[in-house]
């Protein structure tokens, strides 16, 4: 079984994606551009700026991304649930308030300057994902599942999860 979860900057399907991945004893497929940018010495907004106009860089991404969805595993990306034959597609939704406070913890960032990040990182994929793939990340019509990451903590959501798929 292939479950891929989605969601904004912020949103927690890397947490959601571990938890199920740990609980279910699948492996845990989640390439980030973040590691990529890193990997290359570059910042992750001026990766993504790079993306925006290498098109080559999204694209073998998201083959390694196919590549590495294989058997029981959980995918954890933007673009899981378009790019791999997904038998469960979750997305996972918040605030953009928790959202930026998210990533301010996570990054060490201030939270005016993490809501700025946040607004400035969705706005990007969803123009470069629709040029390149016409794929809009905000619609929602794929999806299995819809999950609130403001309402529900991540055990309620792994709970969720795993009594949908049993």
């Amino acid at each position: 079984m292939i479950i891929a979860i989605s969601g904004l900057t912020g949103s927690g399907k890397n947490t959601l994606g571990e938890l199920i991945a740990e609980e279910l004893n699948y492996k845990l497929v989640c390439p980030t551009f973040k590691d990529l940018a890193k990997k290359e010495g570059v910042p992750l907004m001026e990766f993504q700026k790079m993306a925006e106009k290498d098109p080559n860089i999204d694209k073998k991404f998201d083959e390694l991304l196919k590549e590495q969805a294989k058997g029981n595993c959980v995918v954890t990306t933007w673009l899981g649930p378009w790019m791999v034959d997904a038998n469960l597609k979750i997305k996972l939704t918040a605030s953009i308030e928790t959202r930026a406070k998210r990533i301010a913890e996570r990054d060490g960032m201030d939270l005016k300057d993490a809501i700025k990040h946040v607004k400035e990182r969705d706005e990007r994929n969803r123009k470069r994902y629709m040029k390149l793939y016409n794929i809009d990340i905000y619609d929602e019509s794929i999806y299995d599942m819809v999950l609130d990451s403001d309402r529900y903590n991540p055990e309620e959501l792994l709970k969720i999860v795993v009594e949908k798929i049993c």
